[in-house]
């Protein structure tokens, strides 16, 4: 049985997934800019990676535990 807050969960999951491909899309298209702002792209780089670590914490939270 789906709860609402394993729904809610799979929401923000999609949500943050969404962000961080359209994140990926934007740093690919600055690497290949000379002009860029180097701390721009690694603070965006840095987002990228912080929103992969959120996605693995929620997805941890969508696997039941098991009783040993």
């Amino acid at each position: 049985m789906v709860t609402e807050e394993t729904k809610s969960i799979q929401r923000r999951i999609l949500e943050l997934q969404t962000e961080h491909r359209d994140l990926d899309e934007v740093v690919n298209t600055l690497s290949n800019r000379i002009d860029v702002d180097q701390l721009l792209l690694r603070r965006m780089k840095k987002r990228k990676l912080q929103l992969k670590d959120q996605i693995a914490r929620l997805k941890s939270q969508l696997i039941p535990d098991l009783d040993a």
